[in-house]
């Protein structure tokens, strides 16, 4: 297990990266930061050159990948680390120096114990992407067809382990605060990273996330995603079908191949509900490099390492609160807060929906270049502190991907209208989903599945009753071994705080 002291001393050099790109003031002068954070912070800025401007996004990229995915984490998380911050570090695009194309033969063939030749009959040495854990070469296989080749950086799931490890360590301690630092649940938001990042490390998974959304949307005529070569698949190398499309955020070259921009966002918007809502399995990394149009004028995604999966009755609870928000029901869209328990039953639900009013009226009827989804989540995290909203894990990935899908949608068409495109697909899908055939179907499937448990509930009703609510159980916490706050400890480790942080105000002087 890592020591308190190499816990420490990470925190501190990555704290001094931080601090150079001048990504915390917005910590240091927020009055909800926890006084012995704010002294942290203090400390690590020591001796820095600080910007005026902060570059937060360049901050992560410094410190390495592990950084990067905790950067798009936070940019789901306003509220947590300021409006300003997550704007910056939604811009976060991975892009980081290839691995020599010597390491890249390597892996490949270790991977499939086989010579690069006898997989491929073409392989181009120059990737054509490179990201925070792997890159993509072009390629063709031996039967000739085109494909695209995705290959894990060497040493990468070590490195995220460790870092990841030092995370766990941060947040337990942060949590340990109490109050706001509590409220905010960073160990969750660190534990879904961590989930997150262990499936896009097995490229397996993110092989069958892509097969698994391809049949979702088979249905989905104007919606592409690459076959892929199982046969050139294992957990560090990915093959799949080569996609010929211009890039979706080069609105110019689109317009010029006679592609319809306006029908290209609204059906964006529309094919990402139809995932969210009607699938509850979503590309949540739909940022504008990784979607395409083809010559057909379909639309193609790649890169589904990471994906977004939400139950039947969150979906349905989404959905109405979307309806809610873009007819103007904002009782009804508080009732279903509390239903859900997001906000704890003590508080009035009258007051909560004056709350989201406050919201959801100055955006009605206007353009995404007025008002924004984004801008409604800004909205919507502020309330949150006032009626003691606890972060809910399972509706990060949403959060984030709405704010994705608005960005390339407004670059497409700058007048789209986020409410009045998605109203009808949300009101349809709500139609049939609490209409009465649809109540009479749940209701049938309700009692057989009811019958079929009923020794299973006899058993659970004499040990204790289940807990009620929409949200999903949050993922195992793991195991952290806290500081102890004895005198002896502070004195000790707190002088080699002091030294390093000494020694790292040092060397930025002699080195900038």
């Amino acid at each position: 297990m890592t020591s308190h002291v190499t816990h420490l001393w990470l925190l501190l050099k990555w704290g001094r990266t931080l601090a150079r790109h001048g990504a915390l003031m917005g910590i240091e002068r927020d009055i909800n930061t926890p006084m012995p954070v704010r002294r942290l912070v203090r400390l690590a800025r020591f001796g820095a050159r600080v910007p005026k401007q902060p570059r937060y996004a360049a901050a992560f990229q410094a410190i390495g990948p592990a950084a990067i995915k905790l950067g798009q984490t936070l940019a789901t998380r306003p509220d947590l680390v300021g409006e300003d911050a997550a704007r910056d570090l939604l811009s976060l695009q991975d892009a980081l120096p290839p691995v020599p194309f010597a390491q890249i033969r390597a892996a490949v063939e270790s991977a499939f114990g086989q010579p690069l030749d006898a997989l491929y009959s073409r392989f181009d040495e120059e990737p054509v992407g490179a990201a925070s854990i792997a890159q993509v070469h072009r390629a063709v296989t031996a039967d000739g067809r085109d494909v695209a080749v995705k290959v894990l950086r060497p040493g990468v799931s070590e490195q995220f382990a460790r870092d990841i490890e030092t995370y766990e360590w941060a947040a337990a301690h942060l949590e340990q605060l109490g109050g706001e630092a509590k409220r905010l649940r960073p160990r969750l938001v660190i534990a879904n990273l961590k989930r997150w990042t262990a499936r896009e490390l097995d490229l397996r998974r993110e092989a069958a996330s892509s097969s698994e959304l391809a049949e979702a949307m088979s249905a989905e005529e104007s919606y592409t995603v690459p076959a892929i070569d199982w046969d050139r698949t294992t957990g560090r190398v990915m093959t799949m079908a080569w996609i010929d499309g211009i890039k979706i955020s080069d609105r110019d070259a689109l317009i010029a191949a006679g592609h319809d921009v306006k029908a290209l966002a609204s059906r964006l918007v529309n094919t990402f509900l139809r995932q969210a809502i009607a699938e509850g399995f979503f590309h949540a990394d739909m940022h504008q490099g990784n979607l395409f149009v083809t010559s057909d004028g379909h639309i193609a995604a790649i890169d589904f390492g990471i994906m977004g999966r939400i139950n039947r009755q969150a979906r349905l609870w989404l959905a109405e609160i979307l309806y809610g928000l873009i007819t103007g029901n904002y009782r009804r869209v508080a009732e279903i807060h509390f239903e859900a328990q997001y906000v704890p039953a003590h508080h009035d639900v009258a007051e909560f929906a004056t709350a989201l009013r406050a919201v959801g009226e100055p955006m009605r009827g206007k353009p995404v270049k007025e008002l924004s989804v984004g801008q409604m989540l800004d909205g919507l995290f502020a309330i949150t502190r006032d009626f003691d909203m606890e972060t809910q894990p399972h509706l990060l990935l949403l959060q984030k991907t709405m704010v994705m899908v608005e960005g390339v949608a407004t670059a497409l068409d700058p007048d789209i209208n986020m409410w009045e495109t998605s109203g009808p697909y949300v009101s349809a899908w709500l139609r049939d989903e609490l209409g009465p055939e649809a109540k009479a179907a749940d209701a049938l499937v309700d009692t057989i599945r009811t019958i079929a448990r009923l020794p299973e509930l006899l058993r659970r009703i004499e040990d204790r009753f289940p807990a009620p609510g929409g949200a999903p159980p949050p993922p195992p916490l793991p195991e952290v071994r806290l500081i102890d706050w004895r005198p002896g400890w502070l004195l000790r480790y707190g002088a080699v705080a002091l030294c390093a942080a000494a020694a790292g105000a040092l060397a930025t002087k002699l080195l900038f």
